[in-house]
């Protein structure tokens, strides 16, 4: 019994390591390259990626007016669909999701294709105007759409 709650305590420890060094500073190297597939007109798409970088991520922008061929390619059902898509690693992020749940996706690694929140909520990472804040929920998914709540904000 003490030997599995010693491993349970050294797993947790070496996990919250590594969100401690994915929060910021130097060792945010360690967090994989990003590539984001956006509009070329997209203002708030060009937010969320600061949001990114400022988060520590080094994303690589791919420009198209074509989203929809994006979003075939990468399994996106329409009801997940934001305004841009990004890859990281062999997951999928769909629209405004907040850098802490892309951190926690990637020290967590479920069986998913990914996660995405949907549309354009008010106050969610790129989309913050005026102040005003809607409750909105980050999805993760599976190869058929089949989605779960991952995070609450």
């Amino acid at each position: 019994m003490f030997v599995i709650a010693a491993a349970v305590l050294a797993a947790s420890a070496s996990t919250w390591a590594f969100v401690a060094r994915a929060g910021g500073g130097a060792a945010d190297q360690a967090l994989p390259a990003v590539t984001t597939y956006k509009d070329p007109n997209c203002g708030c798409c060009t937010l969320w990626v600061r949001h990114m970088q400022s988060a520590g991520f080094d994303v690589t922008v791919q420009e198209t007016s074509d989203m929809a061929a994006v979003h075939a390619r990468f399994g996106v059902a329409p009801h997940l669909q934001g305004c841009h898509t990004s890859v990281i690693g062999d997951y999928v992020v769909e629209g405004h999701v907040p850098a802490d749940d892309i951190k926690r996706l990637l020290v967590e690694k479920p069986s998913v294709r990914g996660i995405a929140v949907p549309g354009m909520p008010l106050g969610s990472p790129g989309m913050e105007q005026g102040g005003v804040a809607h409750a909105y929920s980050t999805l993760a998914f599976d190869e058929q759409g089949r989605t779960e709540v991952f995070a609450r904000h």
